[in-house]
């Protein structure tokens, strides 16, 4: 059953996610585009069961060399995932937010693993 929630209302949950971001966190998340798509698209050589809340596609911050230009890295939300796996409004805008917050550890270059073990995988 996926708990039923307006596009609106996921995007607006999405923002007030992003806009808790302690401020001193989020002055450095510069050049980093947020999306909200319905689900993720398994690539050809991965498991077509793949299941994703959301994806962090870019360089980590940890990884930069001081390139001069570059494209914005992108932060992607599933909202179908997310949908299916909550019963109420609460518990859509605490997944939201440790999505966010999973994926923007990533920009920071924090792992998988790592996010696991602090609670936020």
């Amino acid at each position: 059953m996926v708990f039923p929630m307006s596009d609106e209302e996921f995007d607006a949950a999405t923002t007030e996610a992003l806009n808790s971001i302690p401020a001193e966190l989020a002055d450095q998340l510069e050049n980093v585009a947020v999306f909200v798509e319905d689900r993720y698209e398994p690539q050809s050589w991965e498991d077509p069961s793949t299941v994703l809340l959301g994806l962090y596609e870019g360089t980590p911050l940890t990884e930069r060399g001081g390139e001069g230009w570059s494209m914005p890295d992108h932060i992607t939300l599933y909202k179908e995932p997310i949908l299916q796996m909550c019963h109420s409004r609460e518990e859509v805008l605490d997944q939201i937010t440790i999505t966010v917050i999973h994926e923007v550890a990533h920009f920071f270059g924090i792992d998988d693993d790592t996010l696991h073990r602090l609670g936020w995988g």
